[in-house]
């Protein structure tokens, strides 16, 4: 028979820590639906008005992710709270901000080189765009668990997997597409230059779930 012993919150004394960190989430959270918007935008008006926009708003959620963190880092060290744990807390948060970067690192690109995407390939992006972003939002669910209910851990890491798993299989058969169609060379490694990109925000989602999986291991001894 398999018992399922009740970890302990982390937040039983620190209720104050728990607020940030939840807003520290929901800004990854945010991030995702920030990331779609200026996408679908892009592939309906190219590099508009409204796509800088959005751009522009991710560089304002970003930023006030970074200064969340430090102070998330900050209280951790000198209130000495959790410090069993501490390590894997400032490692799974600096991780998970990293993913806030690629999200507006990804925006940079589309600004700056602003790719001629064909029409053909704009249900490859979207969907693409739609598996990576809950890839992330799965990290999101495991690493709230992490704080919460260890045990659902597991559970919420599974689908990080899974659909990063959906993301390599959608990324590789728009590349595959585009290789294919009429277009030169040197625009054919564009959009695979872009395809990439988006495509690592479920590795490194991934990366940050495996990583995870270990810290709850060692919450549960």
């Amino acid at each position: 028979m398999e018992f399922n012993f009740k970890v302990p919150s982390l937040f039983n004394r620190t209720k104050e820590l728990e607020g940030q960190i939840d807003e520290f989430l929901d800004i990854v959270t945010q991030s995702g639906l920030i990331f779609s918007s200026a996408i679908d935008s892009y592939l309906d008006k190219g590099s508009s008005k409204e796509f800088e926009e959005f751009l522009a708003k991710m560089e304002r959620t970003e930023a006030r992710g970074d200064n969340l963190r430090r102070d998330i880092e900050t209280k951790l060290y000198v209130q000495t709270l959790i410090p069993d744990l501490r390590g894997d807390v400032l490692s799974l948060l600096e991780h998970v901000d990293n993913i806030v970067n690629i999200y507006e690192a990804n925006l940079f690109r589309f600004s700056i080189q602003r790719p001629d995407i064909p029409t053909q390939f704009h249900k490859g992006f979207i969907k693409l765009t739609e598996t990576v972003i809950i890839c992330v939002e799965s990290l999101v669910f495991a690493s709230r668990s992490f704080f919460r209910d260890i045990n659902t851990v597991r559970d919420h890491v599974r689908k990080v997997l899974f659909y990063e798993s959906e993301a390599d299989r959608i990324s590789t058969k728009l590349q595959r597409k585009i290789f294919v169609s009429e277009l030169d060379l040197t625009r054919k490694r564009h959009l695979q230059y872009f395809v990439e990109n988006i495509d690592q925000l479920a590795n490194s989602a991934e990366d940050v779930a495996d990583e995870l999986s270990i810290y709850a291991i060692k919450r549960k001894l």
